[in-house]
């Protein structure tokens, strides 16, 4: 079944830029149940997935659609991403398909990026439904590439990238060595074909126009849906409400300078209306995009200045800028993610000419700040 929203709340102060407070929240704290959906707008089901990871959830959208056929309009979904592969989200949305999607189809499946809790069972669906796959190509291929073993998630390049970066404990490097099947456990394959999704495409979905806005930093070509008439955004990682999202330098780029990418991005979404309604793929949806990109703006100039800071007396590699730019205790998963922020940061501020980098004795990168 699918669950009714509750009335609007009022909308919160905007006079601070910290936090959630700052922003509205139309649904207020109802969520929807496993296996069941709630609608956020006219046509538009929120569904939220389990992942086996701390970030314990994924949001993803369902859009009524319909498309013409030889025998008249057929009436279905557009699933945007998908939830990793696993037989519980399978399950929960086998539930889906029977309960809140009243038994009709998925007519088409939109990935907004490649990484494994959006692309995961993006195959299973288009199998289910005989659905074509929208996607952007950059991720695609990408998508395509690291579900063969060739990611940026574990394995020889991704272990000396890090010992590169300051990571040289022993037993973690062998750990990440090993971790050459992390993402193509999630993703263990690709649809054969797709439908390509570029900056300014629109795609006609149940009555309304979506365009997609592009986004990097986060992944190599992040794709958000905006409607004019509908005055939705669904963000994917781009603009999330409570959390920054992970924007990394990977081995396979490694002199990317995926922060200043990021924060130019964000940029974007100055043009929406500030009541536009934004479906994020983690966390509740809410109003208040500009209020959040500030924040998000902000989040990471401090941190930016922090790293300055930290470096200005001793140079400084990635590994040690941890514990200035995450300010709680990380287990191993979550350094594999952090290490990629903190070159990020280190990068953004080198490539801008505020710091210098030279390999030490040891072969590993360290950086300065430039005195003015």
């Amino acid at each position: 079944m699918t669950q009714t929203a509750p009335p609007s709340t009022p909308a919160a102060p905007a006079a601070t830029l910290n936090g959630e407070n700052a922003l509205s929240f139309p649904l207020g704290t109802t969520l929807p149940e496993l296996g069941q959906a709630l609608e956020v707008a006219p046509g538009i089901l929120w569904v939220r997935m389990a992942l086996p990871f701390a970030l314990d959830h994924i949001n993803l959208w369902l859009l009524k659609d319909s498309e013409e056929t030889a025998t008249g309009l057929r009436h279905g979904w557009t699933a945007v991403d998908c939830g990793v592969t696993n037989p519980g989200t399978q399950e929960a949305w086998r539930q889906v398909f029977a309960g809140p999607m009243k038994g009709l189809p998925i007519l088409r499946v939109v990935v907004t990026h490649m990484h494994p809790d959006h692309m995961g069972l993006a195959h299973w669906l288009c199998e289910q439904f005989n659905a074509p796959l929208y996607m952007n190509a950059t991720e695609y291929q990408s998508a395509l590439l690291a579900s063969t073993g060739a990611s940026n998630f574990g394995g020889a390049s991704t272990q000396r990238f890090f010992a590169d970066h300051g990571w040289n404990d022993p037993a973690d490097q062998q750990q990440i060595q090993s971790r050459v099947s992390y993402y193509a456990n999630m993703v263990p394959k690709v649809p054969e074909s797709y439908h390509r999704l570029m900056e300014g495409t629109e795609i006609q979905i149940g009555g309304h126009t979506w365009q997609c806005i592009s986004g990097w930093g986060h992944s190599p070509e992040h794709m958000a849906l905006y409607s004019r008439s509908a005055n939705v955004l669904i963000s994917g990682d781009m603009v999330l409400p409570k959390i920054s999202t992970n924007v990394s330098v990977y081995a396979q780029e490694p002199e990317a300078n995926s922060l200043a990418l990021f924060m130019r991005s964000l940029t974007k979404f100055d043009v929406l209306p500030a009541d536009a309604l934004i479906l994020p793929s983690h966390g509740r949806p809410f109003v208040g995009v500009h209020t959040r990109t500030a924040q998000l703006l902000k989040h990471h100039e401090d941190r930016l200045a922090e790293v300055l800071d930290a470096c200005s007396e001793r140079a400084g590699s990635a590994h040690d800028m941890l514990k200035v730019i995450f300010k709680r205790p990380l287990d191993f998963h979550q350094t594999t993610f952090a290490i990629g922020e903190s070159v990020a940061h280190l990068h953004a501020l080198w490539h801008a000419g505020k710091m210098k980098r030279f390999k030490d004795e040891q072969g590993v990168w360290r950086f300065q700040t430039v005195s003015n």
